[in-house]
């Protein structure tokens, strides 16, 4: 049998790094191709790697036909699914498997409602045999959240909406550096908010000038932080604040450093509550004392 080998297909998964060909190549000539290569009638589906190897070196090879295939998206979906499972594929790699899965996923739950439609509207008659052994195995295709998505690959809901960020934003000398380490995911998604043009200078330039670029975007974006003795007074209002005491619990703020205004609000809040029950307890125990 020719084995065909497909462009679109071999490229479908990022290829493997220059340490981890030569190391598949060490296995193999060693030990042989020992994993069967996967086919869709002649089209090689998985072990493009292998077959490359065996076919510089001369060396046999086994073929598997996976006959439940039924078009390229089922093709591309069965992919996707070995990958995921694979220790190897980084983190970036995941993501963007896990959206490539959701948007064939989410193209066939459209074709799904309109053939309902028509089948409701008598159209069209309904399918013949729902359980047709040859039909594929994502014949029904349900809605996929962002959480399944995270979890199936492995990640946080952030992090698939950072990763979905440099998908669709990202010039691809950015992506380029994520997949490659230079950048972190979630540096890469806050450079990939500048234009086109800054994001190519910021690559060019490096991993340092990256990180700078990252820290520029977040820090465009923090709101301006109130000064502490604004907010101490905005926590209550209603509250007789002894000067002193507001001096000290503004040095304290300033001794934790940046932190969520809200979060500096509620802890003035709570200090300023506390004062006032150890008054009302301090009271208390006067009252008790003189009974």
């Amino acid at each position: 049998m020719d084995i065909v080998v497909k462009e679109e297909l071999k490229a479908y998964i990022d290829p493997l790094t220059q340490d981890e060909h030569d190391a598949l190549e060490r296995s193999i000539l060693a030990e042989g191709c020992r994993d069967a290569l996967v086919l869709w009638g002649e089209v090689l589906v998985d072990g493009h790697n292998r077959y490359g190897i065996c076919q510089k070196h001369g060396l046999p090879f086994q073929t598997i036909q996976n006959t439940r295939f039924q078009s390229m998206d089922d093709v591309h979906l069965w992919m996707i699914e070995q990958h995921l499972g694979r220790r190897s594929v980084s983190d970036f790699q995941r993501g963007v498997l896990a959206l490539r899965k959701r948007d064939i996923l989410a193209e066939r739950h459209r074709a799904d409602q309109a053939q309902l439609q028509k089948e409701s509207d008598g159209e069209i008659s309904g399918p013949a045999d729902a359980g047709d052994e040859d039909s594929p195995p994502w014949a029904a295709a349900p809605k996929v959240s962002r959480a399944d998505m995270a979890r199936e690959a492995r990640l946080s809901s952030s992090q698939v909406t950072m990763i979905e960020r440099i998908h669709k934003q990202a010039a691809p000398e950015l992506v380029e550096a994520v997949k490659t380490g230079v950048i972190s995911i979630s540096a890469a998604a806050a450079v990939a908010d500048l234009p086109e043009d800054e994001q190519r200078a910021a690559a060019a330039a490096g991993k340092d000038e990256l990180k700078q670029a990252a820290k520029r975007v977040r820090e465009s974006k923090r709101k301006p932080r109130k000064p502490v003795q604004e907010v101490l007074h905005s926590a209550d209002g209603d509250a007789e604040v002894d000067p002193s005491r507001a001096a000290e619990i503004a040095d304290a703020l300033n001794a934790l450093g940046e932190g969520p205004a809200e979060l500096r609000q509620r802890i003035i809040a709570l200090t300023l509550e506390n004062d006032t029950l150890r008054q009302q307890l301090a009271a208390l125990r006067k009252q008790v004392a003189d009974i």
